[in-house]
């Protein structure tokens, strides 16, 4: 108890002193407070309190700066996990009872490096909005550094798997929900999102609403033209969903259901790690390769950062080989 009292008295100095200055005030309170015993008044339920309700503030902050349901409950889950974890409360919270955290997480749950670092950032972020709103004096995430991971070239479709895809589907709601993936990049979220009067097919284009409600214009070829209107032509429901189930009542077609019509044809063709997520990166890699600036294909995939879009775009090894053969061989 004495070292979190310490600790609270150095943060509290710390606008006002430097580091000499900062280690000579925890000497002197080591000193100061040897011979006394220290006892905190608060309850445990009023701890318990206090930091689910910091947790509730920021992530109602969260809420309003356009943050999804589904990425609330994940930053919920890891935060209310450390919480429980270190059973501090969040003012008496230091850097090492993070370091520690994450090391023990790691260690126990066999977690890679990767989830180790998002679970930092979402950290980082609770403890620098503490911060901002001046409930602590400084983020103990500040001097945890981003976790070093390995790059790994994900995986595209070849022009022949694509084929062989297109040419194993039996139903026209298939063919062209492949190719509505292939030809625009879309996330397979917003996809599901789209009505029948979304589709403009006099310019073959779509709006559709990416992360954070952004609104965006994302557009498709000839080919998923062509099927599209086949498939719709073919329909006899009145759901205003743009792809929907194949058996009545006909409801709209969700995410879980793409992808798991998209594993069955992985199976089928002894295709390895068919998801939907997968179109959009062979999108990115293709247009990269011949040579779509950064920029719009930025725009194009609605990325706000464009660090985002290099890690989607993984230029071929065989165009490096020619741009040596060209550029310097």
């Amino acid at each position: 108890m004495k070292q979190e009292f310490i600790t609270e008295i150095t943060q509290q100095m710390l606008p006002y002193l430097d580091n000499m200055g900062l280690e000579q005030l925890q000497k002197v309170l080591k000193v100061a407070l040897q011979n006394f015993e220290i006892i905190r008044a608060e309850k445990d339920t009023e701890q318990d309190f206090s930091n689910l309700n910091f947790m509730e503030l920021f992530l109602s902050a969260k809420r309003v700066e356009g943050c999804s349901e589904k990425t609330l409950k994940y930053y919920r889950a890891t935060i209310e996990t450390m919480l429980i974890s270190i059973n501090k409360e969040v003012k008496h919270i230091v850097t090492d009872d993070l370091r520690d955290y994450l090391t023990n997480h790691q260690t126990e749950r066999g977690s890679s490096r990767v989830t180790i670092d998002n679970i930092r950032r979402i950290l980082s972020s609770f403890f620098a909005w503490l911060e901002d709103e001046d409930y602590i004096v400084k983020s103990p995430v500040r001097r945890i550094h981003k976790v070093k991971t390995g790059t790994n070239i994900k995986e595209t479709y070849s022009d022949e798997a694509l084929e062989l895809m297109r040419d194993e589907c039996k139903e026209l709601r298939d063919l062209a929900m492949i190719d509505m993936l292939a030809s625009t990049g879309m996330r397979v979220g917003e996809m599901v999102l789209l009505n029948r009067e979304d589709i403009n097919f006099t310019e073959r284009e779509c709006v559709v609403f990416g992360k954070g409600d952004k609104e965006r214009i994302v557009y498709f070829d000839a080919r998923t033209k062509i099927h599209l209107q086949n498939y719709l032509e073919s329909r006899c429901d009145y759901n205003p969903a743009l792809f929907v189930s194949l058996k009545a009542p006909h409801e709209r077609l969700q995410i879980s259901g793409v992808e798991v019509r998209l594993r069955e044809f992985g199976k089928m063709l002894n295709i390895p790690k068919v998801h939907p997520h997968k179109f959009r990166r062979t999108l990115a890699t293709m247009a990269i390769d011949k040579g779509m600036p950064i920029e719009q294909l930025q725009k194009l995939l609605g990325h706000s950062r464009i660090d985002t879009t290099l890690q989607y775009a993984m230029v071929k090894q065989s165009n490096v080989k020619l741009a040596h053969r060209k550029y310097i061989s």
